[in-house]
Order: C-alpha cells, then sequence, then structure tokens
C-alpha cells in the first residue's frame, strides 16, 4: 500500500514528482542515489515520483537540496503541491539586503583598476566597477540600455565583438559555459539567450564547443582597447549558502590581468571617467 493511501489520501498525478523526477534524471541521480542522500527508501521516492504518496514540504524541501535544485525552483516545487514557499525574494534596494549590497560594494570597487560586473540569473547586469568603460568603447547605445545583458554585449557584433582579438574561442566559452547553466538549472530565460547569441556572427564561423577541451587552464579574454592590447581570465564569485532567492541568483564577474603587459597598461588607475557606462536603469 501507498503512504498516501496509509494515510486514508487518494492517489492523485503528482506535477511535483513529476518535476522531482525530471530533476534526478537531469542530475543523473538514480532512485537509489537519491535514497542514500536523504535517507529514505527507494519506494518512497518512487510513490513520490509517480503520484502514489504526496510529498510534505519538508520532503520536497530535503529532496531538492540534495538534488542542488535553484532556490526559485524550489518555491516552484513547493507552489505546486500547494505549500507556502520556504525562500524568500528580497529586492536588492531593500532593507534586508544591506549586508549584501554592502559587499557587493566592497567586491567591486575593490577590483578597480579592473573591470568587474555584478549580473542576475539571466545575465543582466545589476551593477558594476568604473573600469567597465573599457569595455564600452564603440559600443552601440542600444545595447547600453537597460537591461543591459553582458553575454550580448560580449558577442554583438556592435558590441564588444569587434575588439576582441580571439572571438571564436571566446564566443565558444560563453557559449558553452551557457550551455552548462542551463543544464544545471533547466532556465528558459537562458535557453532564449543562447539561442540569441548562436545567431552572431563570428569571423571564423568556429562550432560551438568548447575551447576548454585542448586542456587549458583557463579561456583569456583578448581585448584590443584604448591603452593597448590586453589579455583578462575572468572568475565567478557568488555568496555561498545563500537562503534569499535574490541573493543566491547574483554573481561578480571580475576580470584579471593575464600577462605583465595588460598590468602595466592598467597600473595608472581606474578607467573610469566618474560617467555611468551605462543608461539609467528602469
Amino acid at each position: 500500500m501507498a503512504v498516501g493511501e496509509a494515510r486514508g489520501e487518494r492517489p492523485v498525478p503528482s506535477g511535483v514528482g513529476e518535476a522531482l523526477r525530471g530533476w534526478r534524471a537531469r542530475r543523473r541521480a538514480s532512485q537509489l542515489d537519491l535514497a542514500l542522500r536523504t535517507g529514505v527508501s527507494t519506494k518512497h521516492i518512487s510513490f513520490i515520483e509517480t503520484g502514489r504518496s504526496i510529498p510534505t514540504a519538508e520532503m520536497i524541501t530535503r529532496l531538492a537540496e540534495q538534488l542542488d535544485i535553484p532556490l526559485r525552483e524550489r518555491n516552484k516545487l513547493l507552489l505546486l503541491n500547494g505549500h507556502a514557499p520556504a525562500y524568500p525574494e528580497s529586492e536588492l534596494d531593500g532593507p534586508e539586503l544591506e549586508s549584501v549590497r554592502d559587499a557587493i560594494h566592497r567586491v567591486l570597487r575593490g577590483h578597480e583598476p579592473y573591470p568587474a560586473v555584478l549580473v542576475d540569473r539571466t545575465w543582466n547586469l545589476v551593477d558594476a566597477n568604473e573600469s567597465i568603460s573599457l569595455f564600452t568603447v564603440d559600443v552601440s547605445d542600444e545595447l547600453l540600455e537597460w537591461p543591459v545583458n553582458v553575454l550580448r554585449l560580449s558577442l554583438h557584433p556592435d558590441g564588444m565583438a569587434p575588439r576582441i582579438d580571439n572571438l571564436p574561442e571566446w564566443r565558444a566559452h560563453v557559449l558553452d559555459r551557457l550551455r552548462r547553466q542551463i543544464d544545471a538549472t533547466d532556465d528558459a530565460a537562458l535557453r532564449e539567450l543562447l539561442d540569441e547569441l548562436r545567431t552572431y556572427p563570428c569571423v571564423a564561423r568556429a562550432p560551438d564547443t568548447s575551447a576548454m577541451d585542448g586542456g587549458a587552464v583557463a579561456v583569456p579574454l583578448r581585448y584590443r582597447s584604448e591603452r593597448g592590447r590586453l589579455t583578462f581570465v575572468s572568475t565567478t564569485t557568488v555568496f555561498g549558502t545563500p537562503l534569499d532567492v535574490t541573493v543566491a541568483e547574483l554573481a561578480v564577474e571580475a576580470f584579471f590581468p593575464a600577462d605583465a603587459a595588460t598590468t602595466r597598461a592598467l597600473a595608472g588607475g581606474a578607467i573610469g571617467t566618474g560617467e555611468p557606462a551605462f543608461g539609467d536603469p528602469v
């Protein structure tokens, strides 16, 4: 007898069960794998996935945590089963996230004279330091209107692309990274963005394969700037163990000099003029 039936509940098709099964498949985990991680039986997991058992909010959260499901999607799973969302989604400019804003401000400004941006889950710009103006020279005004998408800005022919010396390599890296993010999050907005980026021309018409396959430590960005030819490597910083949807979806993309010539070229200090590199947010 199913767990739900033992409590007098009628088995019903479970949308949350189907969704959990989809996430388990995406994570390439078997029911046994998930059972061992969560401490529940494979039979119970099977009943949840097939709708024969109705999971509690605690069980949904427990399974979602072990499957590393994004917080936004965890809330959707809870709502799908009639439960209240477990994770708040605060406004970044609200009082709840004052400490977060302070930390971000310190990271962005402390990274000068090198460029750094704060982006959301779909790579839309949230904030940036003044040195990001290094990457906005000759960029179309349309691409600098809010919301500014930094991947679009990077690969668009009216954006940074004409100044990127290794555009085929950089493009392959960006598209591969985006595909991996889609695989991890199942985000429809990211799929649309990937489809758009793949239509942009590339001088060498390189295939959409990872530039990391050759065993390189990191894919560089080789950029022709007003200060000469610069080479950067980038890092991504996220908040550890976030419990707020907004915070979980923020990331700082910071660019570091990859050679001595770039370090010398930018040694004069912050690149920005004090004027915003982008239009005012809506």
